[in-house]
């Protein structure tokens, strides 16, 4: 039997053991970003197109995915998702802020 508040005492010493890494880089943030990114929505990640710090000491990441794939492969469909990192390397947010056929021109 255990004593009372016992597994209390256990959850409140956890924290205290467990350390918040802050992200090395522009890279580091981009690989975080892509992996938290693809955890949570079920398409193919095709690259970053960019990386660049964000408020209080955390990363903005465009990450490109490949929302439907098509014959021929120029009319395929990407998204941009904009993911934000807070300064230890964790999802904040995200949102698709584009949608274009991999043949388009930028405009």
């Amino acid at each position: 039997m255990t004593e009372p508040g016992a597994g209390e005492r256990r959850r409140g010493s956890a924290p205290s053991t467990k350390r918040r890494r802050t992200v090395g880089g522009a890279g580091e943030a981009a690989r975080r970003a892509a992996e938290a990114l693809t955890e949570l929505i079920s398409h193919r990640l095709e690259g970053v197109s960019a990386v660049c710090p964000g408020e209080d000491d955390g990363w903005v990441v465009d990450v490109d995915v490949l929302e439907l794939a098509r014959i021929p492969d120029t009319t395929s469909l990407l998204a941009t998702y904009q993911v934000e990192l807070d300064s230890s390397g964790e999802l904040v947010q995200y949102r698709r802020i584009a949608r274009f056929r991999r043949g388009a021109q930028d405009q």
